[in-house]
């Protein structure tokens, strides 16, 4: 994992809507950059449905929530849009982000790893996670942001 207090490494990468994302276009918020492995696989169904039902209240805290997998845009959007969430999802088909956030741990990789991150309005690591309960994930990280 990335150390806490380090320079976030910037992207630029697709949505699933076809929109560019880049981490420097996010300074002065906020972010939540969660890895999961699979759309639309159960443990990223809860996972995902936690970010969505308190995505209010991140929004509140100044927060930005994207979702990170290796999936492609259809997929990334099918699954979006199935279980309605107000974020998005990048499609980190290159495995640029997911490498250099160390999720995944080489270009083969077939999933990434279950980790999270918080970025703070500067740019900068605020909390690397780990380990982490998909029921329960969204929650504790947004009552502590």
């Amino acid at each position: 994992m990335l150390q806490v207090g380090t320079e976030a490494p910037d992207f630029l990468v697709n949505d699933h809507n076809g929109n560019r994302v880049t981490l420097e276009g996010l300074r002065g918020q906020k972010v939540i950059l969660w890895f999961f492995p699979k759309a639309d696989t159960p443990g990223c169904t809860v996972e995902g449905q936690g970010f969505r039902d308190a995505f209010d209240q991140f929004k509140e805290k100044n927060a930005v929530v994207l979702g990170v997998s290796l999936d492609n845009e259809a997929d990334n959007k099918a699954f979006a849009e199935k279980f309605n969430f107000p974020y998005p999802l990048l499609c980190d088909v290159g495995r640029e982000i997911s490498m250099a956030y160390q999720a995944t741990k080489s270009k083969d990789d077939q999933y990434a790893s279950r980790i999270t991150y918080v970025i703070d309005e500067h740019g900068k690591i605020a909390e690397a996670i780990d380990q982490v309960n998909t029921k329960t994930h969204a929650t504790d990280l947004c009552s502590r942001i």
